[in-house]
């Protein structure tokens, strides 16, 4: 019992220390300006990957390519990604006004340009952790590529399989391939990335796109053919930093300008001096949440209000949330749309104008210079949760001079985030926020709490939380340790801890808001990276995350409209 508990602290130990060394490593290649990925100077970030094998990147250690994880990773990265020699990290540099295309990846906010056939830019906007994710996928797609030209090369020369050359004459015709063709081409890649035709076939369409709909034989193609070139003919791939982004990083450019855009505006609608109340959350569930039950009336007739949020988060009912929008911003809804950079948009709420539902009945009393003001978020990413609440927080000077201080009453952060303990759905209450590699820790006071969102069919959990500083870099032996330990650790996500040292240093420290503002907390599961098939590479939630998340909203709306 004993070396098991040892041999269990010693793999987590390891994969602490691989996560460590990524890190260093990741901020040293920033510091030099460019590394090759397959390298020399790439060595440290490989064998920390493979030393750690998170759970996201599944198979990443064995020899088989790990198809679920390149589907994770190819998500987040711009279409073309695996065609490109060259890739170069910039700041925001002027691209948008260029004839140059934006590419926006489908599960990352981020503008990508194709520069030339070999080279691909990527905008970095959102500080270090946006930097520490596309490294970490890079390192994971070169060396997936690898594992390609491994199973395909067969003598020093670079002669290559039957397999290889079947599969470059499917991706190279010009032609639609049919039903047939696609099916020999399935079969040969199969063989190449050592998993069987079932399994290609089943996650082949989950590859597909409007650009190319054979995109998965295209990306096994170019990722083999670049690994090829670079093992036979030394055509190395490169990863840049530009100049500009390394002088600009971590000097809170983009949020400063977002941030004095929102004062700007809520100056504009005589609403700066208001109570104010922030949500860091999605762009639909605080408007659907105020304002579908009076839009979508008809609608509602034989239906739960939960029904209709179901319906709302159907990609098909676009008319329904137009109607909902358009209601929205004739009573009270301001939209700021963002354009510094930080790829975080804005709706404001002024609860004045809001004159109907079961929440106006709660203010109806209330004199209108004491309504309050909402103000949701978007999803900040990792560090820059830090640098956008740290800039929104601090007072406004406007063009007078004259220096303002938001009476921000409350600050709520809702999201998803990993559980530990129990599965997809589930909602976690945190009592404090851990900062994974090192000794900080944020407790503090949360409004919301278990007992307020039980009974309504969801398992609820509360306990502290892991901001980790990087969800893909999570594995098994690590989480364990924090769940089994006496942190009582429930679950992970990336942004908790900024918020919160943000919130701390303007109200205790710097005095930007009141000692006296509010917090909550509250995070649904989108997965459970302990449990096998279960982990962010497994798929999305689904409608499994509606309840939860319209659940969590009306807690946050009803305490908020409740506060006096």
């Amino acid at each position: 019992m004993a070396n098991l508990i040892l041999q269990g602290r010693t793999r987590a130990q390891e994969s602490s220390s691989a996560i460590e060394r990524m890190y260093i490593t990741m901020r040293h290649l920033f510091n030099r300006g460019f590394y090759k990925p397959m390298g020399v100077s790439g060595d440290t970030l490989r064998e920390a990957l493979l030393i750690l094998r998170p759970e996201i990147y599944g198979s990443v250690a064995e020899e088989k390519v790990e198809l679920n994880g390149l589907l994770y990773v190819i998500d987040r990265l711009p279409f073309g990604i695996e065609e490109c020699r060259y890739i170069n990290l910039t700041s925001e540099e002027g691209y948008k006004n260029s004839h140059f295309k934006a590419i926006v990846p489908p599960k990352r906010r981020r503008n990508c340009y194709r520069i030339d056939q070999e080279q691909m830019n990527i905008e970095i906007t959102r500080g270090r952790s946006e930097i520490y994710d596309i490294l970490t996928h890079l390192t994971f797609l070169f060396i997936e590529s690898h594992k390609v030209m491994n199973r395909v090369v067969i003598n020093e020369q670079g002669n290559v399989t039957r397999d290889w050359e079947k599969l470059e004459k499917a991706v190279l015709t010009k032609k639609e391939l049919t039903k047939a063709e696609r099916e020999v081409a399935l079969t040969h890649t199969a063989n190449i990335l050592g998993r069987t035709f079932e399994e290609v076939s089943t996650i082949y369409s989950d590859f597909s796109c409007p650009e190319n709909k054979e995109r998965f034989l295209h990306i096994i193609y170019w990722l083999g053919k670049l690994a090829i070139e670079e093992s036979i003919e030394d055509k190395k791939r490169i990863v840049t930093f530009s100049p500009v982004l390394r002088e600009r990083l971590g000097h809170h450019i983009h949020g400063e300008i977002w941030a004095n855009t929102i004062k700007k505006r809520l100056e504009e609608l005589h609403l700066l001096d208001r109570p104010i109340h922030i949500i860091s959350a999605n762009m639909h569930s605080v408007m659907n949440t105020l304002y579908a039950p009076i839009a979508l009336k008809n609608e509602l007739k034989n239906k739960s209000t939960f029904d209709i949020y179901e319906s709302l988060s159907d990609q098909k009912n676009d008319k329904l949330r137009a109607k909902v929008e358009k209601l929205a911003l004739q009573k009270g809804m301001t939209y700021i749309e963002d354009e510094s950079g930080a790829n975080i948009n804005v709706q404001l709420f002024d609860t004045a104008k809001y004159t109907e539902g079961i929440y106006a009945d709660l203010i109806v009393d209330v004199e209108e210079s004491n309504k309050p003001v909402i103000l949701v978020m978007d999803y900040a990413f990792g560090e820059q949760a830090y640098e956008t609440m740290d800039e929104l927080l601090k007072p406004y000077i406007n063009k007078a001079g004259v220096k303002t201080h938001a009476d921000v009453k409350s600050v709520s952060i809702m999201g998803k985030a990993g559980i530990l303990e129990g599965g997809k759905g589930d909602i976690m209450i945190p009592s404090a926020h851990v900062f994974e590699g090192t000794a900080d820790n944020y407790p503090f006071k949360n409004q919301l709490r278990k007992k307020d969102l039980e009974g309504c069919g969801i398992d609820i959990y509360d306990g502290a939380m892991i901001t980790v500083l990087g969800t893909s870099l999570q594995n098994r032996d690590i989480l364990k340790f924090f769940h089994d330990s006496t942190w009582n650790v429930i679950g992970l996500e990336m942004e908790g801890a900024h918020y919160q040292k943000a919130i701390q240093s303007a109200s205790r420290l710097r005095g930007s808001i009141s000692p006296k503002v509010k917090v909550r907390y509250a995070y649904y599961a989108s997965d459970n990276p302990l449990e096998t098939g279960s982990t962010l590479a497994s798929g999305g939630l689904g409608t499994t995350g509606v309840k939860p998340t319209y659940l969590i909203t009306e807690k946050i709306i009803e305490q908020i409209y409740k506060e006096r």
